[in-house]
């Protein structure tokens, strides 16, 4: 009862901080806006180790943070292997190569009207199509290895990232495309200076969701039939073996590299769409 009590208290030390920090004066400061999910983040992780220990709840069902970290330490070198098979070799390889067909395909539908009334409703219709279904198929066709982890994620990023760049090519106004015609722009040159840094928001807004999906689709797809090597089988053989120590450490890698691979697109798009009214400090 004693760490229920305990973990209370810093629960409401820890809300006390943030509320004192997030509603002072330095609130838009950068140490701020870092310093806030870093005290949530940390209350969090004391009060699951205080939870754990006080309700020798076993770790089986919810090993402690502190289990998570020796077996994080323990296994670096698995766990650097598996993050190299599945997020550089089948996401990463996966995401480029189907945002950039997504892109290339969206300038073409763009272009002609029919593809546009064509191509988009099978689009919806793929996108909605469940992963644990499509995920076993292109295992078999393109093997076991990264290749078909790399079809999965192809399959995952590119109706989001072309619904997107198709939204963005049209958002463009008449008083802007007339412009063009008046200054004698030809379609090529309307594309490249005006219709395609004006898509730059939308493109940004798939490359970004495009990220957790392909993280996600790679993992996923190792379920279905992986080599020895991949966060999804460690994952699920982790879970046969009752290591949940090791399935949470790989779970940390995956969010650590999601997040990192989500913050290093959103701070392309800053640069590249510095003059973006969503991009303006105020």
């Amino acid at each position: 009862m004693i760490y229920v009590l305990f973990a209370a208290l810093i629960w409401a030390m820890g809300w006390g901080l943030n509320a004192v920090i997030a509603n002072g004066r330095a609130a838009k400061t950068s140490a701020a806006q870092i310093g806030v999910p870093l005290i949530f983040g940390a209350t969090v992780l004391i009060i699951w180790e205080l939870l754990v220990t006080g309700l020798n709840i076993s770790a089986v069902i919810l090993p402690a943070p502190t289990a998570i970290a020796a077996a994080f330490g323990a296994n670096l070198t698995i766990l650097w292997a598996d993050f190299f098979q599945t997020f550089v070799k089948g996401a990463f390889s996966g995401y480029v190569i189907g945002c950039g067909a997504a892109f290339l395909v969206a300038i073409v539908v763009d272009r002609y009207d029919f593809l546009r009334r064509g191509l988009l409703p099978v689009g919806n219709f793929v996108a909605a199509l469940p992963i644990v279904g499509t995920a076993p198929i292109l295992v078999m066709w393109f093997g076991f290895d990264w290749q078909s982890k790399a079809a999965v994620v192809v399959v995952m990023v590119f109706f989001p990232m072309l619904v997107n760049t198709v939204a963005g090519l049209r958002d463009t106004s008449t008083m802007q495309r007339d412009l063009m015609r008046t200054y004698g722009a030809s379609y090529t040159q309307t594309l490249l200076k005006l219709r395609i840094p004006a898509a730059m928001p939308f493109v940004f807004n798939g490359l970004k969701i495009a990220t957790s999906l392909a993280l996600i689709g790679a993992i996923v797809a190792e379920f279905f039939g992986s080599p020895v090597l991949g966060m999804g089988f460690r994952i699920s053989t982790s879970v046969g073996q009752l290591a949940l120590d090791m399935v949470w450490a790989e779970i940390v890698v995956a969010a650590i590299a999601g997040s990192l691979f989500y913050g290093l697109v959103a701070k392309i798009e800053q640069w590249v769409t510095f003059w973006h009214p969503s991009q303006r400090k105020h």
